[in-house]
């Protein structure tokens, strides 16, 4: 299987091949961009650019299927080389584009070229062999924009074996850690929450680790705070890793989210998680069990939830021995990969 991909997840997309081959499967593994960009891009020497390696590519390694992270033009092409193309679905696209179009993109010129990459992304919907939404909550959205289309679920899959504890990261405690990006707006502004919450924990450290281009609005209103502190964008996963084995609770903040890996990460090294009741995010976690969902906007759930942790130090440590188990169980890439070698096998 060939596997083509944003360079952005290339540490995800190496896991999943290193697990296919430990079942037999062979896989290459590409940066989509370098085989092949082509129109529209930021870049205008891509607009010319030749098939050539990508052709090349496709005959030298012969793929049964391709696998890709996003609809590109190497996505399009490689559905229309024949082969069975796979799409992994992580977000859902079409309330993003939405979003994007409302905020950072839009002038005229910005426009046509989401526009463009909707087409592109369309096409791709329409005519690859199965879309694979990242959790059930998005296959429903996927149902809903092609009813036609095939879909699997497949989760993101994680090595549990990658996120042990390890110091580096001195933080005051008690603490909360967020860890989050601010790049879609509606997922980012859920964090305009907080200050009521951290006024209601004077005694309590509110970590933010995260960057993205709608920091701007946020991170002033959270640093009115004396108890808040952003951290940044940390080198992944080792200094994740530190910042994780550090913080008390984890807190994920979002409007919007379908799957995100940091709420896996975060049970896995064993910390009581509190998350906000939004898309695929019940599906990564366990309430009252693993952690606590949170409704959206509710400053007040949010203030009950982390007192109730705070408070019972042993359901805490429980929580996150049981949130570790939970995962190495259901998202392990042992098993999010023995699912998928049996959708290929249904495949053929």
């Amino acid at each position: 299987m060939l596997i083509g991909g944003s360079p952005s997840k290339l540490f995800h997309l190496e896991n999943f091949a290193e697990n296919l081959k430990k079942k037999n499967v062979e896989t290459k593994v590409v940066i989509d961009t370098e085989i092949y960009t082509g129109f529209p891009s930021k870049k205008i020497s891509n607009w010319f650019e030749s098939k050539k390696k990508f052709n090349q590519l496709i005959k030298e390694f012969n793929p049964d299927f391709i696998f890709v992270d996003r609809q590109t033009n190497f996505a399009l092409e490689s559905i229309n080389s024949g082969i069975p193309v796979f799409i992994h679905l992580r977000g859902d696209f079409w309330t993003e584009t939405e979003i994007a179009k409302q905020t950072l993109y839009k002038s005229a010129t910005r426009r046509l070229f989401i526009k463009l990459k909707d087409n592109i992304a369309e096409e791709c919907f329409k005519n690859c062999h199965t879309i694979l939404p990242i959790c059930k909550y998005l296959e429903n959205v996927v149902k809903e924009h092609h009813p036609k289309s095939k879909t699997f679920v497949l989760y993101q899959g994680i090595d549990p074996t990658k996120w042990y504890k390890e110091k580096g990261m001195k933080l005051k405690h008690p603490c909360v850690g967020i860890l989050q990006s601010s790049t879609i707006w509606d997922k980012t502004k859920e964090l305009l929450i907080l200050p009521q919450v951290m006024k209601k924990f004077p005694d309590v450290m509110f970590y933010w680790v995260g960057d993205g281009p709608y920091r701007d609005k946020i991170l002033p209103e959270l640093e009115k705070c004396k108890n808040f502190q952003w951290l940044g964008k940390l080198e992944y996963p080792g200094k994740v890793r530190q910042f994780l084995t550090e913080i008390d609770i984890y807190a994920l903040i979002s409007g919007l989210d379908m799957s995100p890996l940091t709420l896996q990460e975060a049970q896995l090294m064993e910390k009581p998680v509190i998350a906000t009741n939004v898309g695929g995010i019940p599906e990564l976690m366990r309430n009252n069990q693993t952690g606590y969902l949170v409704e959206k906007n509710n400053a007040d759930d949010l203030i009950e939830k982390i007192n109730l942790v705070l408070e019972n130090t042993e359901k805490a440590k429980k929580m996150g021995n049981e949130g570790r188990e939970f995962v190495m169980k259901n998202f392990s890439w042992e098993e999010i990969t023995k699912r998928f070698i049996e959708l290929m096998k249904n495949s053929k």
